[in-house]
């Protein structure tokens, strides 16, 4: 007997209509077929299930993989329906009354919709339960956590399929939001789906704005962008909880209405953070990737990344949360290439198929970032969608800032020449490193100097011959191949010999010369020559009267920024980049003095929108460290007991003694080197470095110390001798 589905929506949801393929979909499961739906953020995935288990007989178990989520969605079908019994949740998190409820009303054959967790399915307790019930479907929710290769892999998720078996076999709807080809038969193969109807929806969200930013004063960008559109939603993610912390705190101090939440937060607070910002009590949410799944507010209006996420599908899956009203929403990420080497580095400790997946990963949002053409085309094309970049609308900042264009083809040539003549076996950074005769561990095992193409380019940069194969794969010229961890091939079309008149790819941006940005009408503030060479007049007699290198009293960049934004009071000035209290209080009442003196004899119009509140000394840590080498404890215990490693703990320490507060750590100094280094060093600093840099150090000193040890020194120089 066929379903009148619109009849069922209008009586369940109240809606008239049903959205792109959710009726054809809903048939499909309905008719015992398995069914596979990819669906944009906000494109009304939940109805595709929700509704056939409303009609249907018996109860439909939904696997979801966040108690939050499940919540959330049986709240909501609670609210369409008269009895609460319709839809429950059976989790850890349910008392023994509520749990008694629940079987209750499932033997009773009440619950339409049974919500749960993976972990709560594969227990046996729990499929002796759901034995005794009749089960008309099993709905796979965030199905991406099936795949290893999916961004939020949950292992649970892979043994779903035994625990389905055990109930006996019965239809199959799995869905998500986010899936690569490569992900798409991973959960298919994974949940052993008997041919499935397979529905996918356009991943395009042509109403949100892509953008991607060098990471460059980072802090001060987020600042004034949110204080220009106050009152907007906004989320903010970060990697770490820390940076989470830091910046929710710095935020507020600045006047915008902010809120941290992460995964180390109480519970209860974490609700009470998601509720206030879903009930507009707060505009942004400072968040990690805990934050997110399952939220369901259409009005945010930007979704920024402190840092780039670890794939593209998460990338996808966050800057999906902004704009799902169909209103504007302005995605934009900041993007610096150590970041990325930084989380290549946490993958060693990983077992190697891990590593792999990860790198390959990683080197897909390197691409994106760091791409040249329409971002939306780089996007869409990654969930294996075609898309022409005039289609974008100037709704990247790609398209929006026309760059000049050069031709490639030459070098598409050797691209093509390069994989095969080594058979296919590199992914793009060996490809591009043999192109520019830069030996790797992993060349010199292969003799990689002894190839014909060995160093052809080595005129190019790194980035130019990357976007040349990301274009070349994006024109069908190449491919990866995922089954070996995305080494690069030549498809049939490459190898025709064949190439359009001109391969053209965009050149390079300079984007010190751009004004970046969803907002075309920054105001640009250019620095005072007049006033730098004055600062730094003064600060040579500062330094002078101190004894003191002139880079010890103030660095360069900081002087840089006073000249651009005018700071007339010690206050002001704590805000400059690398001043801080100590700093401020030992050698800044000068320097203010002749700013205020220049400003009004200048009739100066200061830029008050740049100067912006730091939160004095805020860091629980910074009071650690400098209590702990008070203590003359280890410096290896200090970094232990705060989970942090060496590098990590002298990067907190130079940021202390940078802003102008003293380190005593002579006793750790004197355990590791003799009072001769460290004098020659000193020497070295005091009389012929220029800037009292790393860089000049490891010049001067790099063959007789290791790089920490000249960090340390460095550090015991500054806090000695410029505090």
């Amino acid at each position: 007997m066929s379903t009148n589905w619109e009849h069922q929506l209008k009586h369940h949801f109240g809606f008239s209509d049903f959205k792109g393929n959710q009726r054809t979909i809903i048939e499909s499961i309905s008719a015992g077929k398995d069914t596979f739906v990819i669906m944009p953020t906000g494109g009304g995935k939940s109805l595709c299930y929700q509704l056939p288990a409303l009609a249907a007989e018996g109860t439909a178990i939904v696997v979801s993989p966040l108690i939050a989520l499940m919540k959330n969605q049986v709240d909501a079908i609670r609210g369409h329906s008269v009895a609460d019994s319709v839809a429950h949740v059976l989790n850890s998190s349910l008392t023994k009354k509520e749990l008694d409820q629940v079987h209750e009303d499932l033997i009773a054959g009440k619950t339409k919709l049974l919500y749960v967790a993976p972990e709560s399915l594969n227990k046996n307790s729990n499929i002796e339960l759901l034995k005794k019930i009749t089960i008309s479907f099993f709905a796979i929710d965030e199905a991406h956590c099936i795949s290893e290769w999916g961004h939020d892999f949950r292992p649970d998720y892979r043994t779903i399929k035994e625990s389905i078996k055990a109930l006996g076999r019965k239809p199959i709807i799995a869905l998500t939001a986010t899936a690569t080809p490569k992900v798409q038969a991973d959960i298919i193969k994974t949940m052993g789906m008997d041919e499935p109807d397979i529905y996918l929806s356009s991943f395009n969200r042509p109403n949100l704005y892509y953008e991607v930013r060098p990471k460059r004063d980072i802090d001060h960008d987020i600042i004034k962008l949110l204080s220009q559109n106050k009152g907007k939603s906004a989320i903010v993610y970060c990697l770490s909880r820390q940076k989470v912390e830091d910046l929710a705190e710095q935020l507020v101090v600045n006047g915008i209405n902010a809120l941290p939440y992460h995964a180390g937060l109480e519970a209860a607070k974490r609700v009470k953070h998601q509720d206030a910002f879903l009930n507009e009590d707060c505009d942004v949410i400072v968040a990690t990737i805990a934050f997110g799944m399952g939220i369901d507010k259409p009005d945010v209006r930007f979704v920024l990344h402190y840092d780039m996420p670890k794939s593209l599908e998460s990338y996808y899956q966050e800057t999906g949360r902004a704009g799902r009203d169909g209103g504007e929403g302005s995605c934009i990420t900041y993007f610096d290439i150590k970041d990325i080497e930084r989380l290549a580095k946490f993958l060693s400790k990983k077992p190697v198929s891990e590593q792999e997946i990860g790198r390959q990963l990683l080197e897909e949002a390197t691409g994106y970032a760091e791409a040249a053409i329409c971002r939306r085309r780089v996007l869409l094309h990654y969930f294996g969608e075609s898309f022409h970049e005039d289609d974008c609308e100037k709704m990247c900042d790609n398209c929006r800032h026309e760059r000049e264009k050069v031709d490639a083809s030459r070098e598409l040539l050797d691209v093509i020449s390069c994989i095969n003549e080594t058979h296919g076996k590199f992914k793009t950074s060996e490809v591009v490193n043999i192109l520019r005769g830069s030996m790797t561990a992993i060349l010199s095992q292969n003799n990689a100097e002894q190839l014909e193409n060995w160093g052809k380019h080595k005129d190019k940069s790194e980035t130019h011959l990357r976007a040349v194969i990301r274009q070349g794969i994006i024109r069908h010229y190449l491919e990866k191949n995922i089954e070996s961890y995305g080494t690069v091939q030549v498809t049939e079309k490459g190898n025709t010999g064949k190439l359009p008149k001109a391969f053209r790819v965009r050149k390079e941006l300079d984007y010190t010369t751009l004004n970046s940005g969803a907002n075309e009408t920054k105001k640009v503030v250019a620095m005072d020559e007049a006033l730098l060479s004055i600062l730094k007049d003064l600060r040579k007699k500062i330094a002078n009267s101190k004894g003191v290198p002139p880079y010890a009293v103030f660095a360069e960049n900081s002087l840089s920024e006073m000249a651009t934004i005018y700071p007339c009071t010690l206050d002001e000035l704590k805000n400059i980049q690398g001043v801080g209290e100590g700093k401020a209080k030992k050698f800044g009442q000068p320097m203010v003095d002749a700013i205020a003196t220049y400003v009004e004899e200048n009739d100066i119009d200061r830029p008050q929108d740049m100067v912006f509140k730091s939160v004095a000394n805020k860091s629980a840590l910074k009071v650690y460290i400098i209590q702990s080498t008070d203590r003359k404890l280890p410096l290896d215990d200090i970094a232990s007991a705060k989970g942090l490693k060496m590098g990590q703990l002298i990067e907190e320490m130079e940021s202390i003694v940078l802003s102008g507060t003293k380190i005593n750590f002579d006793y750790y100094l004197e355990d590791i080197m003799d009072e001769d280094s460290i004098e020659e060093v000193f020497d070295f600093l005091t009389e012929e470095s220029e800037h009292g840099s790393m860089e000049e150090l490891l010049e001067e000193f790099g063959d007789d110390y290791d790089e920490q040890e000249l960090q340390l020194l460095r550090l015991k120089f500054f806090s000695d001798v410029a505090n």
